[in-house]
C-alpha cells in the first residue's frame, strides 16, 4: 500500500542525523583508505563504494518510507523463513573470509544476511507480541519470543559472528520490555544468563573468542599479536585532542597502524582525526536520531508500528554502543560496524531500510502535525 501522505511529512529529526551520520562516515573511510595508493582514487577506494552504498540506501529509504509500514505485517512469515534460508545457506556455503563464512558474493555486494536477519527478528517479534498482546505477560509468551529468536542467534553464531548474535538478544530484549514482558521473568531470565556465562565461555566460544576475551583485559600481554588492534585504537583515540589532527593527517590511520580501520576501527579514526569535538558530534547525532525513533514508537498507531519502531532504535543503539565501547576498551572486540558511519553495503542498506519504516510509523502516527 502506498501511502497517500506527501512524502514532506518525512522526520525530518530521523533523516538529517542519519544523513549527517553517513556523510561523516564517507569523509572517515576515505580518510583511512587514502593510504592504500590507489591507481584510480576516485573509483577503486572503500569510500567511493560507501558512497554508492549511501546514495542507493536513501533512495530505498525514500520508497519504503511511503509505504504503509502494516504490509511488512503480512509479509513477516515470509521475510523471516527466507532470512533463515539464506543464512542456513551461508553456513555452508558461504564466501569464506579469514575462517568465517558471512558473506553470499553477488559481484556488486558481498550480501551479509545476517543484517538482514537482525530487521527479520524486529519484523517476527512485532508481530508476535502485538497479535498477543493480551499474553504478553504469561511466562509461555516469554518462551515462545525466545525460540523465534534463537534459529537466527545460532545460524549466526555458528559463523561465528558472536557480536551479532549478541545484537539478537538486545533487540529482543527491548522489544520484550515494550510488549509487556513481566520484570520478574526477565530478570530470572537474567539470572539464568549469568549462571551460564562460564559454562558458556568454556564450551560454545571458539579459541580465537577466548583470546579477544584475554586480551582485552590485558592487551599489553600480545602487544604485536591479539593485543595489537585494542592497543592501536587507544593510542588513536588518546591522541586526538580537543580538535583532532584533521583528515588525512591521522598518523595511525595514514601510516597503516590501525588495522580494518574502515570497518571495525572506524571509531578510532574519528577520535584520532576528529578529535572529541567530532566524536561528541556523532554522539549528538545519534542521540537526536534515536529520540525521534522513540517518539514515532510513542505515538504508533497501533501496536505492531511501536514495536517495530522500538527494534530498529535498539538495533542502532546497541551498535553504536558496542561498537564505540569495543573502540575506546570498554567490551572485547566483536567485529560490529558502527551503523551509518562503516564501510559495508550490507549494513547500511539495511540501516536505511529499517529507517524508511521507521519514517513510515512516524507518517501514520496517531498525532500528525498537518
Amino acid at each position: 500500500m502506498i501511502a497517500r501522505r506527501p512524502l514532506l511529512q518525512l522526520d525530518w529529526g530521523m533523516l538529517l542525523p542519519s544523513v549527517a551520520l553517513t556523510t561523516i562516515g564517507i569523509l572517515l573511510v576515505f580518510s583511512a583508505s587514502f593510504h592504500q595508493g590507489t591507481s584510480s582514487v576516485l573509483v577503486s577506494s572503500h569510500w567511493f563504494r560507501h558512497s554508492m552504498f549511501a546514495l542507493v540506501g536513501l533512495g530505498i529509504m525514500l520508497v519504503v518510507a511511503r509505504l504503509d509500514y502494516r504490509v511488512f505485517r503480512t509479509f513477516t512469515p515470509h521475510i523471516y523463513l527466507a532470512t533463515l534460508a539464506l543464512l542456513a545457506f551461508v553456513d555452508v556455503a558461504g564466501q569464506e573470509v579469514l575462517g568465517v563464512r558471512r558473506w553470499i558474493d553477488l559481484g556488486v555486494l558481498q550480501l551479509q544476511p545476517s543484517e538482514l536477519a537482525k530487521f527479520a527478528t524486529i519484523l517476527a517479534l512485532a508481530r508476535l507480541f502485538s497479535d498477543y498482546k493480551d499474553q504478553a505477560a504469561k511466562p509461555h509468551m516469554l518462551v515462545i519470543s525466545l525460540l523465534l529468536v534463537a534459529p537466527c542467534t545460532a545460524l549466526v553464531f555458528v559463523q561465528p559472528d558472536l557480536g551479532t548474535a549478541i545484537i539478537f538478544g538486545f533487540i529482543w530484549l527491548g522489544m520484550a520490555v515494550m510488549a509487556g514482558v513481566r520484570a520478574f521473568y526477565l530478570g530470572a531470565l537474567g539470572v539464568v544468563g549469568i549462571a551460564a556465562t562460564i559454562p558458556a565461555y568454556l564450551f560454545l566460544l571458539k579459541e580465537y573468542q577466548r583470546e579477544r576475551v584475554h586480551t582485552f583485559l590485558d592487551p599489553a600481554s600480545d602487544p604485536l599479536g591479539a593485543g595489537y588492534n585494542i592497543l592501536q585504537s587507544e593510542i588513536s583515540v588518546g591522541s586526538g585532542g580537543l580538535l583532532g589532527k584533521g583528515l588525512l593527517n591521522g598518523t595511525q590511520s595514514q601510516l597503516h597502524f590501525l588495522r580494518v580501520q574502515q570497518t571495525d576501527f572506524i571509531f578510532s579514526v574519528l577520535g584520532e582525526e576528529l578529535g572529541f569535538v567530532g566524536a561528541a558530534l556523532v554522539f549528538v547525532l545519534f542521540a537526536v536520531l534515536l529520540w525521534r525513533g522513540l517518539e514515532a514508537a510513542v505515538n504508533a498507531r497501533e501496536d505492531f508500528g511501536r514495536l517495530v519502531a522500538t527494534g530498529v532504535v535498539v538495533m542502532i543503539l546497541a551498535q553504536a554502543v558496542i561498537n564505540i565501547g569495543v573502540n575506546i576498551r570498554i567490551f572485547p572486540v566483536t567485529g560490529i560496524p558502527l551503523p551509518f558511519i562503516s564501510a559495508g553495503g550490507s549494513s547500511l542498506l539495511t540501516m536505511f531500510f529499517a529507517l524508511g519504516v521507521l519514517q513510515s510509523v512516524y507518517r501514520y502516527r496517531t498525532k500528525p502535525r498537518w
